[in-house]
């Protein structure tokens, strides 16, 4: 894990030895172990690179690292099946001078070309300068959990693992103001219908599963994607044990997730998919492995009604884990949300992040650097509980109506309500205008909210529709695919990207291997729900590893701090208020925004608009 920049320009007086500094320090954070710039001969082609040193520690692996005498490349993320791919590569006859993963990118793609992505398991943004063929190669994973933006105009093209490094390299800031208004009415951080875009003007995103190629000498620049999501189920197969296969999957997943020269641990909620990851290392590492170097890590929040220390002391007595915890506060909330804000560069959509920055802060106060995590099984398990709808008009849709009675009961039974009328069942057979109706509702959002202002409003015009997309949805994969590929997943990606990498930490998504995702996409249906329970396959798996109550437990909560009870607190609200005279000032909210009570909400709640206003005014400066 490291901080990645670069620029490719036709200037060669542009690159200077400075300039790839000034990029090092704005990413100082992402790789406290060490630095490193390179410029080409002909100064057209400059590379820097920050260094989180996890897989062969010595200088050898250092980057830029350069190979077969035309090949450098700066390069951010784990490839986890690199050992294998390192003995293919030695059978064909290619030699290594490192144990690092970085020269084995270098030695496939020089033996694959393009082509070497599909080799990769792993979490990965990466840029190759092909000084033979004066090319530039980038790519970045599969879901997007790895960063690359990019700044390009004639003769000039400028990446970097964060936005802070283009600005460092002189790249304009200047806030996209439709973004803006997109996330201060719908509380929405992504465009869906255009994911490469952010929130400031001229700085691109590598979208996930894409690669791009820049050819210097004829000025040609290409976007290839080199994966796809197979969303169709397959059908039942009887003879099959898909809860077998699935756990075989992630349990190699996690496998090759534990491979590092240096400590790793886990972050620990107290629910299912945290629980899961840590029941299959401890059997992976052994009893006394576990009980002796497998730390753990968890935000608690003691008197809260959603505070998760039950759970996670369950789990820690199981598998004799050693456990640290923070209890993240309102006062440490106001104290660190300037830091918090630099570090994710783009709004965010409630305090859960922080509760996330403050566990990822621990275990670099505990020197693990490296944490598994279980971010992505909600996405493509379905373990949301508004995915339950979706799943009721899939049998509507197949005229399974008693079906439909039996699960709606089941949901009740286990607690969760599901909102089901006659609009689920028209939308369950006219998906299409389904689709429609949404977005003609996200539209009136924005135009019909009473505290956005008139200018503010004024940049809806001829971009009515950007930032609004609601998917065709026939069947739950349909979904799923949508929130794993397209809108959800990254989003929630970039907050862990930042906040481990603000404290020089790791993080590790055993649930993103691109088999498992394949496998659980194939799976019918009723394996991912079924019973009245969301993650079937996944609960069905666990069960005989973890304790009952939590396999089966239906509460789902995640990191979700007392946000209510935070913006409460007298100097939040004092905070807030200045937040809102700040946007009031820049004219982007009406000034009666300033006579209204303060109106907190819980983390995950609709319409969280106070803690909105919170981060847009910090997104100003």
């Amino acid at each position: 894990m490291c901080g990645i920049a670069g620029i490719i320009t036709r200037d060669q007086k542009f690159i200077r030895p400075a300039l790839l500094e000034k990029m090092c320090t704005a990413l100082a954070h992402r790789g406290p172990d060490g630095k490193n710039i390179w410029s080409n001969l002909s100064n057209t082609a400059g590379l820097s690179h920050t260094r989180l040193s996890i897989i062969d520690l010595s200088e050898a692996a250092s980057q830029p690292m350069h190979y077969a005498g035309r090949y450098s490349i700066v390069y951010n993320g784990e490839i986890y099946n690199y050992v294998e791919l390192r003995k293919d590569l030695k059978n064909i006859g290619y030699q290594f001078l490192n144990n690092s993963d970085t020269e084995v990118i270098l030695a496939a793609y020089d033996f694959y070309g393009e082509k070497c992505l599909q080799y990769f398991d792993g979490m990965f943004a990466f840029a190759i300068w092909d000084e033979k063929k004066k090319q530039l190669f980038a790519a970045r994973d599969r879901f997007g959990e790895k960063p690359f933006y990019y700044y390009s105009e004639k003769g000039l093209f400028v990446f970097a693992s964060e936005m802070k490094a283009l600005w460092a390299a002189g790249v304009p800031r200047e806030v996209d103001e439709k973004m803006m208004l997109n996330y201060l009415a719908l509380g929405t951080v992504q465009n869906p219908a255009d994911k490469s875009q952010t929130f400031f003007h001229q700085i691109s995103s590598l979208l996930p599963s894409h690669s791009l190629l820049l050819d210097m000498e004829l000025g040609k620049f290409t976007l290839h994607k080199y994966w796809n999501l197979d969303r169709q189920n397959q059908v039942l197969a009887p003879e099959k044990n898909y809860p077998g296969l699935f756990t075989d999957l992630l349990t190699n997943s996690i496998s090759k997730r534990l491979r590092s020269d240096v400590q790793v641990g886990s972050s620990l909620s107290g629910g299912l998919d945290s629980g899961s990851i840590v029941a299959l290392a401890s059997k992976i590492l052994g009893p006394e492995k576990t009980a002796s170097s497998f730390k753990t890590f968890s935000a608690i929040f003691p008197g809260f009604e959603k505070d998760e220390a039950a759970y996670i002391g369950k789990i820690t007595d199981k598998f004799s884990l050693p456990n640290f915890s923070v209890i993240p506060t309102a006062d440490g909330l106001v104290n660190d949300f300037e830091k918090l804000c630099y570090h994710q560069e783009e709004p965010f959509p409630s305090s859960s992040i922080y509760a996330q920055y403050k566990v990822m802060e621990l275990a670099a106060q505990n020197k693990t650097k490296v944490l598994l995590d279980g971010q992505g099984a909600d996405e493509t398990l379905a373990g949301y509980h508004k995915y339950l709808h979706w799943y009721l008009q899939e049998l509507v849709r197949q005229s399974r109506f008693s079906e439909v009675n039996t699960a709606r009961k089941q949901f009740s039974k286990n607690g969760m309500s599901v909102q089901w009328g006659i609009k689920n069942i028209v939308a369950a057979y006219l998906p299409a205008h389904t689709a429609i109706t949404l977005e003609k509702r996200e539209h009136s959002y924005i135009t019909a909210n009473p505290d956005v202002s008139r200018k503010l409003l004024q940049h809806i015009k001829g971009r009515e529709w950007d930032g609004i997309h609601k998917p065709i949805v026939n069947k739950l994969n349909d979904m799923l695919y949508f929130n794993t590929m397209e809108f959800g997943l990254e989003e929630m990606l970039r907050y862990a990207d930042r906040s481990s990498m603000a404290h020089g930490v790791e993080v590790r998504l055993p649930f993103l291997n691109a088999a498992l995702v394949q496998f659980i996409f194939s799976c019918p249906t009723n394996f991912k729900i079924r019973d009245g329970f969301t993650k079937w396959i996944l609960r069905k798996s666990m069960e005989d590893s973890l304790p009952p109550e939590l396999v089966w437990r239906t509460d789902k909560v995640g990191y979700e701090p007392p946000q209510k009870q935070w913006m409460e607190h007298p100097v939040l609200i004092d905070y807030m208020h200045e937040a809102k005279k700040k946007l009031v000032r820049h004219d982007l909210l009406k000034p009666q925004v300033l006579q209204r009570k303060s109106d907190p909400k819980h983390a995950h709640e609709r319409n969280n608009y106070e803690w909105r206003y919170l981060c847009t005014a910090q997104l100003l400066g």
